[in-house]
């Protein structure tokens, strides 16, 4: 933290900027102590908490219209990227999707709060054809919410938090090691469990041709499209054929798919 207070004295609202904005493109750099660290100045009178707000506002509204224009244009596909640069694809998308279909337009106040959903929550909002005024109303809400949040808790704590910072600075680089070792284990184990999943998959996976050959032979068999609802309002096509279920009824209503044939499920 020494080294972030520090740092932003010397470049102050550009780091900022710069900073919050290729986080909310989806870079995994967390802008939350850069924003405590911001308050604590403040706080201490070594930088402005109003201009701060304002830098850190604009940066994340260009990079969430940003995003938004990208669902708008190149509609579902833009989720599909997403799905190949996230650590939990499957999951943070479906979840988002969860939150946006309950909430709507206000899951854009909070979603900045939730790992994952905020990223995916601009695009979706264009995907769905929000409109723009909604959309930025909604929107700007959520992000003063969030930076207010966080440069409002390193001004009140900007005490606290420089005796964190003197503390840090004490114990030297040992802590930074260990910060960044945990944040490696982190990433690791979150690669190899998806590793694992994958494998797991393409046991009992069928290819799209593999799946036309069998269509075309005329072999009994039930097609079952799981599909989240919202994927499914955006993009309607689906195979000849099949019927669809939300994937959590599977488990709750499974009559629904006989035991007699091959079942065939996909989700995208």
């Amino acid at each position: 933290m020494n080294n972030i207070l520090e740092f932003l004295v010397r470049h102050g609202y550009v780091v900022l900027l710069g900073w919050v904005f290729v986080e909310q493109l989806g870079l995994p750099i967390p802008s939350v102590p850069l924003l405590l660290a911001a308050g604590a100045l403040a706080g201490a009178g070594r930088m402005n908490i109003f201009a701060a707000l304002f830098v850190t506002m604009f940066a994340a509204l260009c990079a969430d219209s940003l995003w938004y224009e990208l669902g708008r244009i190149r509609g579902i596909a833009i989720l599909h990227l997403l799905c190949k640069i996230s650590l939990e694809p499957d999951s943070c998308v479906r979840r988002t999707e969860g939150v946006f279909s309950r909430q709507g337009a206000r899951s854009l106040i909070f979603a900045k709060f939730l790992p994952g959903v905020g990223a995916v929550a601009p695009p979706l909002a264009g995907v769905f054809h929000m409109r723009m005024a909604r959309f930025m109303m909604f929107d700007l809400m959520g992000t003063l919410l969030w930076a207010g949040t966080f440069l409002g808790a390193g001004f009140v704590f900007s005490g606290q938090i420089e005796q964190i910072a003197a503390h840090l600075a004490y114990f030297g680089g040992h802590v930074g090691m260990v910060l960044l070792t945990a944040f490696a284990l982190y990433i690791a184990y979150k690669f190899i469990a998806r590793q694992r999943f994958i494998r797991a998959l393409r046991i009992a996976r069928i290819t799209v041709g593999e799946l036309k050959e069998k269509i075309d032979a005329g072999e009994e068999m039930v097609i079952v499209d799981l599909r989240h609802s919202m994927d499914f309002e955006a993009d309607p096509q689906t195979i000849p054929g099949a019927f669809r279920m939300d994937a959590a009824e599977l488990e709750e209503k499974n009559d629904r798919v006989p035991r007699d044939r091959d079942v065939i499920l996909y989700c995208t």
